[in-house]
């Protein structure tokens, strides 16, 4: 159920009915989405092994997993891995995937309800799915899922400013003509403007963690029109938009890139990890 933010267009944490809804667009394309996904940059699994224990014989427990972009990476360095995913056709998937991976379960469950073993894991991590999580028991339930002095690591990614920015200027209007619910002018934001307190202030409430700790990546993708507009796909957002004005707005960027900028157009990713240890 992985997502990644793009602020063209109102793509905000969801809440309640409209956080089901949306997260449940993921489940109808598995193949595309692992297609057109972009994986984690090494520098990310380095430092899950450093700051989370993510390394050979670790029991991890992966929320979210998606088709399995982190869970392949995981589990070539040796960890063993829970992987839980909501979605059935994204589960099947990411088996596939990992087919390969004796030491790895994919579990078709809903991490709010899924029974937590009795035996605790070493590290519970959600990549790019925390926010989907039910708020209310996210944090505890990662805790409950936890030895003491594990780890709960959580990776978000966002679209930041960078890359070829003036097709990200240009592109906004493209989203205000066939969606209602653009924010007009918006930008994507500097990486320096990006925070992090809210989830370190949730952990901190729950009071079961220490201190968070932050590490961020940049990295730049190079896209064609057809390679973009499969990633654009896969957001929940856009699928979640009515056909007509899905393609309206498709349509529109192909022709931009096209048209003005040589068919190729790169976008720089924010990733960012953070990690807590269990009291």
């Amino acid at each position: 159920m992985p997502e990644i933010t793009t602020p063209a267009r109102r793509d905000d944490t969801p809440d309640d009915a409209r956080r089901e809804r949306l997260r449940r667009t993921f489940d109808e394309d598995a193949e595309l989405y692992d297609r057109a996904r972009p994986g984690y940059p090494a520098a990310l699994y380095d430092d899950l092994a450093e700051l989370a224990g993510a390394g050979p014989g670790s029991r991890l427990l992966e929320v979210g997993c998606g088709t399995g972009q982190a869970t392949v990476p995981l589990a070539r360095r040796g960890c063993r891995i829970t992987a839980v995913e909501a979605g059935p056709s994204m589960a099947a998937v990411a088996r596939r995937n990992l087919a390969g991976a004796p030491d790895v379960e994919v579990v078709t469950a809903e991490f709010e309800s899924w029974p937590l073993p009795a035996e605790p894991y070493d590290t519970v991590l959600a990549v790019t799915s925390f926010h989907w999580i039910d708020p209310a028991v996210r944090v505890p339930r990662a805790a409950d899922a936890l030895r003491p002095g594990g780890a709960l690591a959580v990776v978000r990614t966002q679209h930041v400013a960078g890359g070829t920015e003036e097709f990200f200027v240009e592109v906004q209007r493209c989203y205000e003509r066939f969606d209602p619910d653009t924010r007009p002018g918006t930008r994507p934001p500097a990486t320096a403007e990006v925070g992090n307190a809210d989830h370190a202030q949730e952990v901190a409430r729950s009071g079961r963690f220490g201190p968070t700790v932050f590490r961020r990546y940049e990295q730049d993708l190079t896209y064609t029109a057809s390679e973009y507009l499969d990633v654009l796909r896969t957001y929940s957002g856009h699928r979640a938009l009515p056909d007509t004005a899905r393609r309206g707005l498709l349509d529109a960027i192909a022709e931009l890139i096209d048209g003005r900028y040589g068919g190729r157009v790169t976008k720089r990713y924010l990733v960012e990890l953070g990690v807590s240890r269990r009291l």
